[in-house]
């Protein structure tokens, strides 16, 4: 089971080593599940839920003071259909989503460990491909970008190559969805993609 903290939209797992159906924190558990890895600041998961109150979003950041600063932004607009969660990315996926429970991840401007030494560290991964691809729901989307663009070509790479996703349209967000750090570095051009699940 999960629970949400007191007053609060942040969720606390009661078991950190099973998957858990982080759905059912919502008002209305039935809805699609959409997921925002790395959600950084939460420009995008604010935009993204106001326009598509229907869908249930989830929040995942690694740094405390982001996702304090989320929520209190979130339940100041009141944004009932966001969760937020303190977690790796990485873990969440391969040890704590269900099978087959998720409807779309965004996974934007991931640390690109740029030396080489690093590149153990990266996301992207065949683990993470394998946790991906476990997680989603058959017809179930990853939208991708980065701005590092040989890591880019490199997570086109992984997704291109794998028989369980199709490339599909590249998502593309909307002005008031690009992310706090696509701002900010507004002068490179990112790479973007996205991939369904065939399973």
């Amino acid at each position: 089971m999960s629970s949400l903290s007191k007053n609060t939209l942040r969720i606390h797992p009661d078991d950190f080593l099973n998957p858990t159906d982080l759905r059912q924190t919502f008002d209305h558990p039935e809805r699609p599940f959409e997921v925002d890895i790395g959600c950084g600041k939460g420009r995008f998961i604010l935009a993204r839920s106001e326009k598509f109150p229907e869908t249930n979003f989830l929040g995942i950041d690694r740094m405390l003071n982001r996702i304090k600063k989320i929520d209190k932004k979130a339940r100041r607009f009141g944004r009932e259909n966001i969760r937020l969660f303190r977690v790796d990315g990485y873990y969440a996926t391969t040890y704590l989503l269900p099978a087959g429970s998720v409807d779309a991840y965004y996974v934007f401007y991931p640390d690109p460990w740029p030396k080489g030494k690093h590149h153990h560290n990266r996301l992207f991964n065949e683990p993470f491909m394998n946790a991906i691809a476990r997680t989603l729901k058959p017809g179930g989307k990853i939208h991708a970008a980065s701005d590092h663009l040989p890591y880019f070509d490199e997570i086109y790479g992984l997704l291109k190559s794998d028989s369980r996703f199709e490339e599909t349209e590249t998502f593309i967000p909307t002005e008031d969805e690009v992310t706090d750090f696509e701002l900010i570095f507004s002068h490179k051009v990112p790479g973007r993609c996205s991939f369904t699940c065939s399973l």
